[in-house]
């Protein structure tokens, strides 16, 4: 067993060593190992694109943008933190200024009961759902914060700061997304 972790271990160490040659690389101006960041980290990006916005699409759309801010803003990588958290906060923030940035903002944000009852409606000829698409199904706002708190670890401080709210509406937010969530999961009000 402790030959398995020794391996696991050994194994962890070279590949945040290749990383850390790719990013200095890349830093440089080196496209290749800019590149190779892009395949090692686009579907963890992706992901939380996805969880943001909630479409496929705009998730696709702030993917790419995730990546050219990424290659303008790697120099200022100075690897004090790990990699993957630096790159989950340019995503996070990226990701809703995009979003801030797209034709129908307001109008997704002020008609957001109807977007959900359209994903009701959609959604009712399946018989199982799992989380991710209850976490799609929130209003906009409220995903936002959930995926943020609840997935990828902000304080509501710092989701207050990203999304321009003030902290009691990120926490009121978040307990909303909780709610909805547990209404669609069939627990009610326990």
């Amino acid at each position: 067993m402790e030959a398995q972790a020794s391996v696991v271990d050994a194994s962890e160490t070279f590949s945040q060593q290749k990383e850390k040659s790719l990013i200095q690389a890349a830093q440089k101006g080196d496209k290749h190992a800019y590149h190779a960041l892009y395949d090692l980290h686009v579907k963890r990006v992706y992901a939380l694109c996805y969880r943001l916005t909630g479409d496929r699409a705009l998730a696709e759309d702030a993917t790419q943008e995730v990546f050219i801010q990424l290659w303008r803003k790697l120099t200022n990588f100075d690897g004090q933190s790990r990699f993957t958290t630096w790159l989950h906060s340019v995503t996070a923030n990226v990701t809703v200024s995009y979003l801030r940035k797209q034709r129908g903002w307001f109008q997704r944000m002020f008609n957001i009961e109807e977007s959900a009852a359209e994903y009701e409606q959609a959604e009712s000829s399946s018989a199982e759902v799992d989380l991710e698409s209850f976490i799609v199904r929130l209003p906009e706002r409220a995903r936002m914060v959930f995926v943020l708190h609840a997935v990828e670890g902000y304080r509501h401080e710092e989701i207050a700061h990203m999304l321009n709210m003030a902290v009691g509406t990120s926490k009121a937010q978040f307990h909303r997304a909780k709610q909805l969530m547990k209404e669609w999961m069939g627990y009610g009000d326990e």
